[in-house]
C-alpha cells in the first residue's frame, strides 16, 4: 500500500478528480494549502496587485511568495501506484514552474472504521478500469 501526495493548482484541482473518478479512484483527500517552489516572480500576481486586487496584494509582502495550491492524499495498493501517478501528471503537467509535485510514500497498515477491515481492503480502489 502507498500514500500518493499530490501537490496541484488549484485550477486543476476538478479536472484531476474527475479524471481519477473515471479511471476508478474515486477515494482521496484534498486540502487548501499555501505553497511555493522554486518559481521567482509571479507576474499575473503582479499584474493583479498593480491593478489593485486585495488577495494579489496580500501575497506581494516580503520575502518569497506563498501561492494557493491543493494538496491530494491518495492511497491505493502497490500495483495501482504507476496508473495514479501517470494520471496526476497527465492532467497537471503543462511545463510551466508551479505544475506542483508528487510523491510516493509507504503506508503501513489501513483499518477502515466502519468494518473493521485492514490492509488492501480497508481500501476502496483495487483496480483501475
Amino acid at each position: 500500500m502507498k500514500e500518493i501526495v499530490a501537490i496541484i493548482r488549484m485550477t486543476k484541482m476538478n479536472e484531476t478528480k474527475r479524471a481519477l473518478a473515471d479511471a476508478g479512484v474515486a477515494s482521496l483527500t484534498a486540502r487548501k494549502v499555501m505553497g511555493r517552489g522554486q518559481g521567482k516572480v509571479d507576474y499575473l500576481l503582479m499584474q493583479g496587485a498593480q491593478e489593485g486586487y486585495e488577495e494579489a496584494i496580500g501575497q506581494l509582502g516580503p520575502g518569497p511568495k506563498m501561492l494557493p495550491k491543493r494538496l491530494l492524499n491518495i492511497i491505493v495498493p502497490d500495483e495501482l501506484v504507476p496508473q495514479v501517478v501517470k494520471i496526476i501528471i497527465d492532467v497537471n503537467q503543462t511545463g510551466s514552474q508551479g505544475d506542483g509535485k508528487v510523491i510516493v510514500m509507504p503506508v503501513g497498515d489501513s483499518v477502515r472504521l466502519r468494518t473493521g477491515e485492514s490492509g488492501d481492503l480497508a481500501i476502496d480502489e483495487m483496480e483501475i478500469a
